[in-house]
């Protein structure tokens, strides 16, 4: 498991590899949280968010990555693997992002059905 000083900074190598243009409206730029954040529709304490993206009219957007939801889902993972599953996540976000600001919805979407399928699992009838 890496520390979160090791974290942050493997975070920052990954945002200098997104295009500066992508980093346009991101007012609040991308913060680390220590929380480990359950999803709101975990059944099993089974589904963490491990990052966020917010908006917010009047306050702006930001991308939130949680190292402790990291380190519950992926920190027995070498470095290189974490930092693949880091990249994954920051582009996740960063998709969110773009997509609100041309108006589409397509990965809202695939969360919505992503969620959908896991609470359909979670509960078979």
């Amino acid at each position: 498991m890496i520390d979160a000083n090791t974290f942050l900074l493997l975070l920052g190598e990954l945002a200098d590899e997104i295009p500066p243009c992508l980093f346009e409206g991101l007012d609040g730029g991308i913060a680390m949280s220590m929380e480990c954040k359950l999803s709101p529709y975990a059944k099993n304490n089974d589904l963490f968010i491990a990052g966020e993206y917010f908006y917010d009219s009047r306050l702006g957007s930001h991308i939130t990555i949680y190292y402790g939801s990291f380190m519950r889902l992926y920190g027995r993972l070498d470095t290189p693997a974490l930092k693949k599953q880091m990249r994954k996540t920051l582009r996740h976000e960063f998709r969110h992002h773009i997509e609100r600001r041309s108006g589409f919805r397509d990965l809202e979407v695939e969360d919505e059905i992503f969620i959908a399928n896991y609470i359909k699992q979670s509960h078979p009838l």
